[in-house]
């Protein structure tokens, strides 16, 4: 371990520093969802590809409506059914003077029509009074033939959707850097776009440490805890962007460990583990990874570090294997693996995602508590904290201690104390780090 004490800042900026965006791969649309855009889209065809009809109703020439009422209604001939996806359009024929085609929402405007009246305000053709619906095709053909009585009139183009008027040929739909998420995928379908060049989501591998470590749902004995730590790390990550793979713990052996790193290689992009990285007797990571790359793999190698923050002072952070795949190693304690993972890991995933901006948003916030919170001299400490964006307060949950995890549950914000700040009264403006 290095005796040089690192501040917060240079760990993170090792680490971006070394990480790197992943190559980018072209996707079916699916499997883009959640990855980022390294190209701009530009649009090819109009969208929609035609004028269409926004209701169920009747296209019609706006002059043979002027002046409709329910009393003196404008009766007009229907000549035929317009469905979507219909390319007859009425075997060519027009919409001409006096005449009316049934039309369904999405169906394209028939020459000679200029607006569509919506079926209530009309009889729906059945010579009676306001029809609330259209009947189907299929259960009453007749409606498509006939006379229909409109109750109102109508401008040109009303319930019209104008070819092009939601994208045209040549507009940018999403430009690089975007997330592919679920509108982004719909537009790219309904562009006709199939596949699109991204950035792949990162493979992250979670593996927990310990011979205390036991898996939830288990039997403990004495002396053993439940394994929380690959749970929520595994979580973070996954709602980091990346693809996650949770190992079970891992026994306080150094070969053990260090095989189960090798083996899960070949799935990762980054490795994430917790515990075994302070200064005890069975501190297994170190142990198991310390001289990795010395021996192995030239360039890589694991740097386990001290850093002037609270919790979360004991880290490690290298390469690993053929493809010097990162690993970040984290502290055992709960809160400390959990800040740590938000502090150095997210940033991590989402510069291997290709994100312009990989940190949590932060803001200014007065303190609110009871009495005035203490921190250590030269360390930067992190406390859990509930905020209140309306109020611009920020209240803290819980003590300071690194296994108080049920106050992190409650936590949406990490109070930052700077490393020159020992006491923080009520009322003094503290930045936040809000983590949901």
């Amino acid at each position: 371990m290095s005796s040089t004490i690192w501040s917060v800042d240079e760990h993170l900026e090792d680490i971006l520093t070394a990480v790197q965006p992943l190559e980018p791969i072209e996707l079916q649309l699916p499997e883009a969802q959640g990855c980022v855009l390294v190209e701009d889209v530009v649009v090819e065809i109009a969208l929609p590809p035609f004028d269409n009809s926004s209701m169920d109703g009747y296209a019609v020439r706006v002059a043979d409506v002027a002046g409709a009422t329910e009393e003196f209604p404008a009766v007009l001939t229907v000549i035929g059914d317009i469905a979507a996806g219909d390319a007859g359009l009425l075997g060519g024929q027009r919409v001409g003077p006096g005449e009316a085609a049934r039309i369904m929402t999405g169906a394209p405007l028939p020459a000679g029509a200029e607006a569509v009246i919506p079926v209530e305000w009309t009889d729906g053709g059945t010579g009676e009074g306001p029809a609330a619906a259209m009947r189907a095709h299929r259960d009453a053909p007749e409606g498509a033939r006939g006379e229909v009585r409109v109750h109102r009139p109508v401008g040109a183009r009303a319930h019209v959707r104008d070819r092009g008027s939601d994208v045209r040929p040549g507009d940018l739909a999403l430009r690089a850097g975007s997330v592919v998420g679920p509108p982004q995928i719909g537009l790219l379908a309904a562009i006709g776009r199939s596949t699109v060049k991204v950035r792949p989501r990162p493979r992250v591998v979670v593996i927990s440490t310990g011979s205390e470590l036991v898996q939830p749902g288990e039997e403990l004995s004495g002396g053993q805890i439940y394994d929380s730590n690959s749970f929520a790390l595994t979580a973070a990550a996954r709602d980091a962007g990346a693809i996650t793979y949770r190992v079970g713990a891992v026994t306080d052996d150094a070969e053990t460990l260090r095989a189960t790193i090798e083996d899960q290689l070949i799935r990762a992009d980054i490795v994430v583990t917790t515990g075994g990285v302070s200064v005890g007797a069975y501190d297994v990571v170190k142990e198991a990874l310390s001289s990795v790359g010395d021996e192995d793999e030239p360039g890589g190698g694991i740097d386990f570090r001290k850093l002037a923050m609270q919790p979360g002072k004991p880290q490690g952070f290298g390469s690993i294997g053929p493809e010097h795949t990162p690993l970040l190693a984290l502290p055992g304690n709960p809160v400390s693996s959990y800040v740590s993972f938000e502090l150095f890991v997210r940033p991590a995933i989402r510069t291997l995602m290709g994100l312009p901006d990989v940190h949590r948003p932060t803001a200014r916030a007065t303190l609110v508590s009871d009495k005035a919170l203490s921190s250590p001299a030269g360390k930067r400490q992190f406390l859990r904290g509930t905020y209140d964006a309306q109020a611009g307060t920020v209240t803290p949950v819980g003590g300071s201690g690194s296994h108080l995890i049920a106050a992190l549950a409650q936590a949406d914000a990490l109070i930052v104390l700077p490393e020159d700040v020992t006491s923080a009264e009520p009322g003094t403006d503290t930045e936040v780090i809000l983590i949901r």
